[in-house]
């Protein structure tokens, strides 16, 4: 996923599907200057991390 999309996705109005190596996550927020995205697993609001984007993977 790019920063564009990741940022699009955390804007939008309806829940969009992203996964992080097979388990559902959350987009928290984006930091566009370092391609980053703070997420945290669906099942463990708690354990949020910062990942780069590009290794989010929108599920359609």
């Amino acid at each position: 996923m790019n920063v564009h999309r990741a940022l699009e996705i955390l804007q939008a109005d309806q829940k969009i599907d992203v996964e992080l190596n097979g388990v559902a996550v959350w987009i928290d927020s984006v930091d566009e200057a370092q391609a980053t995205a703070k997420i945290h697993d669906e099942e463990r609001p708690a354990a949020a991390r910062v990942v780069p984007v590009e290794r989010l993977q929108e599920i359609q």
